[in-house]
């Protein structure tokens, strides 16, 4: 299944709940939920309050993003504001292994990101524990940059991958996607597209319908 995550850090602070209910409607599966604590990257984002109120107001998917250093700290209390999935950054855990368990046995989704400089090799041990790989095809810490070119090339050798360990896994995708380049990446074998300014820049309705019109021609084909 192919699903567009659209990233609450590019929205209209101004009127967060109208715009998520947009993109629901819309058709979206996930909310992306970055939470940076300014160490683990430069900037600070949203915590824990933000992500309870909108727990209200919606029933997306909670996907939570976790920039921050050693994000085992926080998995209970991310837990108790409403997600849903909890991904953390290989080069945040100094054990790994222990806080996937974490996330596993708060009874949540769990989900591992790599910075695109990391390879997918170092997944190799982990990866049948995982639900989810996100793959960043932009260093993290800032919205609206560039997409990085070689994170095609993590996506197939990511997919062959999870081919042999994981074949349920789901590839996610975050940095610059665009409903003009998703085709690319939905060859590549990733299924997870998040998406910041390319939906939440305009009309976030018709932008998350554009993403789904190509998702269809992918899906449709034998």
């Amino acid at each position: 299944m192919l699903i567009l995550a659209p990233s609450l850090l590019a929205a209209d602070f101004k009127c967060l709940e109208q715009q998520v209910k947009a993109v629901e409607e819309a058709g979206a599966g996930y909310l992306h939920l970055d939470v940076m604590d300014g160490a683990f990257v430069p900037s600070i984002s949203f915590g824990m309050p933000v992500l309870k109120s909108l727990r209200e107001c919606t029933g997306l998917v909670f996907d939570v993003h976790m920039m921050v250093e050693e994000p085992g700290r926080y998995v209970n209390d991310i837990r108790g504001c409403g997600a849903d999935l909890i991904c953390v950054h290989q080069e945040a855990c100094v054990h790994l292994d222990r806080t996937v368990n974490q996330i596993r046995e708060a009874g949540l989704k769990a989900a591992v990101a790599l910075n695109p400089a990391t390879p997918v090799s170092s997944l190799e041990y982990i990866l049948p524990e995982l639900d989810m790989v996100l793959i960043m095809s932009v260093n993290p810490g800032f919205g609206g940059q560039k997409f990085i070119p070689y994170a095609l090339d993590k996506v197939r050798c990511l997919r062959e991958m999870a081919e042999k360990k994981n074949p349920s896994l789901d590839i996610q995708v975050d940095g610059g996607v665009t409903a003009g380049n998703v085709g690319a990446l939905i060859e590549a074998g990733a299924n997870v597209f998040v998406a910041g300014s390319a939906v939440f820049k305009g009309d976030p309705a018709a932008n998350v319908k554009e993403f789904l019109e190509v998702f269809g021609r992918y899906e449709a084909r034998p």
